[in-house]
């Protein structure tokens, strides 16, 4: 398994933070996907890169403010991501940690470098739907 966190404050409140991040049927800021299925319940959806690429996620916590997980997985990988929340100040602290399985054996040499620049495309895009 292969582990990347990425840890990121901002001035936005706790529950714009949150709303923002677990609203899987709002995908207009985020820069890598152009669609996002959501099932009937809500706990799984499925996201679809402008490549076309599909990862499928499967929510196994839900801790309003504090604490989101979920699986993923791709005919690349499996694995599991954590969300967690706090407030920081005015503002709020977050921390994301994916824990991945690859495939084939040689992506686990490019892995955590690709994990680390999704990641940072993700909190940069989460910087401006929020407006900082």
């Amino acid at each position: 398994m292969k582990k990347a966190t990425v840890i990121a404050r901002f001035h936005s409140s706790i529950e714009a933070a949150w709303n923002i991040v677990t609203d899987n049927t709002a995908f207009d800021w985020r820069s890598d996907i152009v669609k996002i299925e959501v099932s009937d319940d809500g706990n799984r959806f499925t996201e679809f890169t402008k490549d076309g690429f599909e990862t499928e996620f499967t929510i196994t916590l839900k801790k309003p403010y504090e604490r989101y997980e979920f699986d993923m997985k791709n005919k690349n990988m499996d694995g599991h991501w954590i969300g967690l929340f706090s407030r920081d100040g005015s503002g709020t602290k977050i921390e994301f940690t994916e824990e991945v399985e690859v495939a084939n054996p040689i992506m686990n040499f490019f892995v955590k470098s690709y994990l680390k620049k999704q990641q940072a495309t993700y909190i940069t895009d989460l910087r401006k739907a929020m407006g900082e």
